[in-house]
């Protein structure tokens, strides 16, 4: 009888163990996946995702309704190789007469991410204008870091995206 339970404890320990390295096999694949998609919306002039330029969002919105507004599929144009949407024909009008009027700077990167070197995802909700020009942020927490000295990031930026835009 002692032979079975070894059997058994055995079986259950190469069992487990199994189970552990299927698990960590899975789970790195899904970071695998999900580093693939962010560094295929890192990549170009113009932040994108699957939802379009800016995630999908109408840059003229910010400053018509001084808001972020969702573009819809049926007002879209194309530019600097992306897809923007706009929420109305209106909008989109605007923009395609004028692009860089609307356009956010750095192709809708983080501002702030820019200015330390790097090309770094936004939300929508953490925007500014500045002289004219749409500048998003990562986030609100970074948003609140940047207005610190707007100036001095938007000079960093300006210095670093020459670089950066055409990787």
């Amino acid at each position: 009888m002692p032979q079975k339970s070894t059997f058994l404890s055995n079986f259950r320990y190469v069992i487990e163990t199994n189970q552990l390295t299927m698990k960590a096999i899975a789970v790195t694949i899904f970071m695998l996946g999900s580093a693939i998609v962010m560094a295929q919306e890192l990549k170009g002039k113009v932040f994108t995702t699957s939802k379009g330029a800016i995630d999908g969002y109408d840059v003229v919105a910010y400053f018509t309704d001084a808001k972020p507004v969702k573009g819809d599929k049926q007002f879209a144009h194309q530019w600097e190789g992306a897809t923007w949407y706009f929420a109305s024909a209106d909008h989109r009008d605007l923009f395609k007469a004028e692009p860089k009027k609307y356009a956010p700077a750095f192709g809708g990167f983080c501002a702030y991410g820019v200015s330390q070197g790097y090309k770094v995802k936004i939300e929508a909700d953490a925007w500014d204008i500045v002289d004219g020009v749409l500048y998003l942020n990562y986030d609100m927490g970074v948003q609140k870091s940047w207005k610190k000295d707007k100036t001095g990031y938007i000079t960093k930026a300006n210095n670093n995206w020459a670089s950066l835009k055409d990787q």
